[in-house]
């Protein structure tokens, strides 16, 4: 299942050119659209949201349907060709282990002096044109929220790429401060490969509350978001 959000992103780097077979669908798909699995000594199945764990991996759709298709259908056990265990609750740890990559990345970007935070910061950026990607706290007031998307589509003509998943104090704690309900991304090559987790992580929560208006939905994500090519907030529509 795809969740709306505001636009995708582009997956950069080599992760956007490789592809794997997904063991349940048994589509050839860029790496940046799956999760790797491997097999741990003791022959259980283990998500390896970063694709680094050594030994053979097993690829699955970055979506829940996927990841819970592959229990019930025994796919790892076919994969690995051997008795596997999985955890029953596998697409909700996938979902946590993105989630912690997606924050942990924001405070690499943060260290890179790559994120502008607060109401004011964000307005400025999005004036001048060097907001990449606006972060939400998905718990932050309407009326804040409302007055930044606003501005941005007034001076755009389209909503600005937007994800809302996380809460203020989440962001808090990625971003170096006690709550954090506006922020966004300032470089191009960082919102890209942030925004590429992401996607990833929409096949296992919406990016953007429900409560969102439609208008801010203009553009679905599509699993890894592979397929489109960047945009930002300043980015004129032909």
């Amino acid at each position: 299942m795809k969740h709306p959000a505001s636009s995708p992103i582009a997956v950069e780097g080599g992760r956007r050119g490789r592809e794997r077979r997904c063991i349940v669908s048994h589509q050839s798909l860029p790496e940046a659209r799956l999760i790797r699995f491997a097999l741990s000594l003791d022959g259980v199945a283990t998500p390896d949201v970063a694709a680094k764990l050594p030994g053979r991996g097993a690829w699955v759709h970055a979506d829940r349907a996927s990841v819970e298709a592959a229990l019930r259908k025994g796919a790892f056990a076919r994969a690995f060709k051997r008795q596997v265990q999985a955890a029953a609750g596998l697409a909700d740890q996938v979902e946590a282990l993105l989630a912690r990559r997606c924050l942990d990345g924001l405070g690499l970007a943060r260290r890179a002096g790559a994120v502008a935070m607060g109401a004011t910061q964000v307005e400025d950026a999005i004036r001048s044109g060097s907001a990449k990607l606006l972060i939400e706290a998905a718990d932050g007031a309407e009326d804040g929220r409302e007055k930044l998307m606003r501005l941005a589509h007034g001076r755009f003509g389209r909503p600005p790429p937007a994800v809302a998943c996380f809460s203020a104090e989440e962001l808090g704690v990625a971003l170096g401060r006690e709550r954090v309900i506006h922020a966004c991304l300032l470089q191009e090559r960082l919102a890209s490969s942030w925004t590429a987790e992401i996607a990833r992580l929409a096949g296992f929560r919406a990016i953007v509350p429900s409560s969102w208006p439609d208008s801010w939905r203009s553009v679905g994500w599509g699993m890894g978001g592979a397929d489109a090519e960047p945009e930002t907030v300043g980015a004129r529509g032909e």
